[in-house]
């Protein structure tokens, strides 16, 4: 702890596979339930400088909320879904987002496999945005004026051609997509829609 030096936290989220978060950096002892608190900030050591020396300019202005919860629920849903897009399959890992069924800041929002899917960062973007939605028979729509639109390659491609399409689901029936949430956030589609 006083070396301050970076350590790797592995943190189980089943049998036999753990999400990796690094750097970590231990802050604290609580010797009497033998652990450690552990930081994922940087820290900071004033004692280097002198009163009279140059200190490198950094600015930082935050006010975040964190989603504590999002890496393992990205972790178990990648695994779900078998590291691929439910809409297009695509494999690319780094492409790919846990996307909420009901959004996180909803009372039902639950950071559970059966309110998330693995889509590609496209995909996600236009289902947060209601450009494209996903019926309670976990086809895609995609909005009216979306399929009128007369752009480039990927509104051709990577939506205008996502309507009609089922949605690869899970294989276990606890991990398939809750069906009252994609019902709920299909209404919410519809009312943007219109």
């Amino acid at each position: 702890m006083e070396l301050r030096l970076p350590m790797i936290w592995f943190y189980g989220i089943g049998p036999g596979t753990y999400l990796a978060t690094f750097p970590v950096y231990a802050v604290a002892e609580e010797a009497d339930r033998h652990q450690f608190l552990v930081s994922a900030d940087v820290p900071v050591d004033l004692t280097e400088t002198t009163a009279g020396s140059a200190i490198e300019r950094e600015y930082r202005r935050m006010h975040a909320y964190q989603r504590v919860h999002q890496p393992v629920f990205r972790a178990r849903v990648m695994r779900a879904y078998d590291q691929r897009c439910a809409m297009c399959s695509l494999r690319h890992v780094s492409l790919l987002d846990a996307a909420h069924i009901l959004r996180d800041r909803h009372p039902q929002g639950i950071a559970a496999v059966s309110n998330g899917m693995a889509l590609c960062k496209i995909h996600h973007a236009a289902y947060d945005q209601n450009i494209l939605g996903i019926r309670p028979d976990l086809v895609v729509q995609v909005r009216n004026d979306i399929l009128e639109e007369f752009d480039g390659p990927m509104l051709r491609h990577g939506l205008q051609e996502m309507a009609g399409v089922r949605l690869t689901t899970p294989r276990a029936r606890s991990e398939k997509p809750d069906h009252h949430a994609v019902e709920e956030r299909y209404e919410e589609f519809l009312a943007a829609s219109r």
